[in-house]
């Protein structure tokens, strides 16, 4: 990803690696295609990402998807897939898969595709596009505050910043800013009008 640094392979490896044992009431679903692909989005998304706040929000977000319908994720090293699964296969903890008799209710997902990272490719093409826009019309410290924002935003929901909600709105600036974004006083002090900015932008 542009403008950031990618911890190692190693580290996202055994952050993902780990089973997510969810909090099931033990009734087991068919996982419909929506909960598949929204599964192998955020297990992307996590791969990918740069801090490990961020990869305990994909993985939390991925298990609370997955609860609903009895099943958790593991990510199988050899061939580099996701593997959707029933919990009930869980023995402490760990899934016995050669013993079990019949493994057709998992779901196996290739995350050799680049299908996601074209995605955030464009989102973060757009953002690049927004925040030049925000620099000529408002100066750097709203450009910069927006830089931030697309951050947020492109990691966390693979959006352009000008799709974000009310409410992701309000996440970033009390909970994601300055927690992560090392703002200066003066771009602090701005940020909420820098947000507000977005407002005047088409898209």
């Amino acid at each position: 990803m542009d403008n950031h640094e990618h911890k190692s392979e190693t580290k996202q490896k055994d952050d993902v690696e780990t089973v997510d044992e969810g909090m099931s009431d033990g009734a087991e679903k068919s996982l419909p295609q929506s909960v598949i692909d929204e599964a192998e989005r955020l297990t992307r998304l996590c791969v990918n990402a740069t801090v490990d706040a961020e990869i305990t929000v994909y993985r939390d977000q991925r298990q609370s998807l997955l609860d609903e319908y009895g099943y958790t994720a593991r990510i199988r090293d050899a061939d580099d897939t996701l593997v959707l699964y029933p919990q009930s296969w869980l023995t402490d903890g760990i899934a016995q898969f050669n013993q079990i008799d019949d493994t057709n209710r998992a779901v196996e997902v290739s995350l050799s595709g680049p299908a996601v990272e074209a995605d955030w490719e464009d989102v973060e093409t757009t953002n690049k596009t927004i925040i030049d826009t925000i620099r000529q019309e408002h100066g750097e410290a709203h450009a910069k505050n927006i830089r931030a924002f697309a951050d947020f935003m492109g990691n966390y929901y693979l959006k352009t910043v000008t799709e974000a909600t009310k409410d992701e709105r309000k996440e970033f600036i009390n909970e994601y800013y300055t927690r992560n974004a090392w703002p200066s006083e003066q771009e602090e002090a701005i940020v909420s009008k820098s947000i507000k900015l977005l407002d005047t932008i088409e898209g």
